[in-house]
């Protein structure tokens, strides 16, 4: 029987696909045979090995547990069926939904967590624009962003810790009218009895302990993550001995920063046209 050959690399549904197929012929199952484990059909089962068709998430949890490997597959999908996002963010999205303190660092815009809705479509409208995304990508990215924040309006309210970089509120995104709502957000942020929102001026200079964005989670039950962005792909560090440096260069980053006070006087200022 001619199979087709699956490239890996080629897209998260691949790479689901691939993973799909290795532990079906482990198990020694026809794509039948799997099928009515999980309640679908054979052709379904070929459609997603081959890439051909994205897995659901009941598809992956169905999967999962047939399998019997936890989330695995329910993780991996998510990969998947989000295709305008960069690959390791979704899973990154569901252990900030759950952590107990989020720590942002972000360069150029402001993060995602802060954004207006008019923020985010204008950041993805210039993608848009250079070709880099399709428009429902594009709106795919605006929804998600509204649903992360969304899923930290929860009780009890994770403390939420954020630097931005100078040029986050120095650049401007859209209109006059778009920058100014996206400051009033950020001031209201810094109102709330769970955040704190601090700038790193221009002026510490070499004193920046990070010079890409990083984000740290400390979850429930204490333990430590961080997610980076390279160009293409992102990671998840679930070690916690390898963030506590991270964490410790965080902190020094606060100590350097502008206070939350001294922000909201410089966010003010640029608000109101003045240097």
């Amino acid at each position: 029987m001619n199979r087709k050959e699956l490239d890996p690399e080629q897209s998260p549904s691949a790479r689901f696909g691939q993973r799909l197929r290795t532990l079906r012929d482990e198990r020694g199952w026809t794509q039948e045979e799997l099928a009515a484990r999980i309640g679908c059909t054979g052709t379904h089962v070929s459609a997603v090995e081959t890439g051909r068709r994205p897995p659901t998430r009941r598809f992956a949890a169905s999967v999962d547990k047939a399998f019997g490997t936890g989330d695995r597959f329910e993780r991996q999908s998510r990969a998947a069926r989000h295709t305008a996002l960069i690959e390791g963010f979704p899973e990154y999205v569901a252990h900030e939904a759950r952590a107990a303190e989020v720590r942002l660092y972000e360069v150029g815009v402001i993060p995602g967590l802060l954004q207006t809705a008019e923020y985010a479509a204008a950041l993805e409208a210039d993608a848009v624009r250079r070709e880099a995304i399709t428009p429902e990508q594009a709106e795919e990215r605006v929804e998600l962003a509204a649903q992360r924040q969304a899923s930290l309006l929860r009780s009890p309210s994770p403390l939420i810790l954020t630097v931005l970089d100078e040029g986050c509120i120095r650049r401007s995104m859209g209109t006059s009218a778009v920058m100014d709502a996206q400051f009033a957000r950020l001031l209201d942020f810094a109102e709330m009895p769970n955040t704190v929102l601090q700038v790193a001026p221009f002026s510490m200079g070499a004193r920046r302990p990070f010079s890409l964005p990083i984000t740290i989670l400390t979850m429930p039950d204490r333990s430590l993550m961080s997610y980076a962005e390279s160009t293409h792909r992102g990671h998840l560090e679930r070690e916690s001995t390898f963030v506590v440096h991270l964490l410790a260069a965080y902190h020094q980053l606060q100590a350097e920063a502008l206070s939350q006070a001294e922000s909201v006087a410089m966010i003010n200022q640029l608000r109101k046209g003045t240097p």
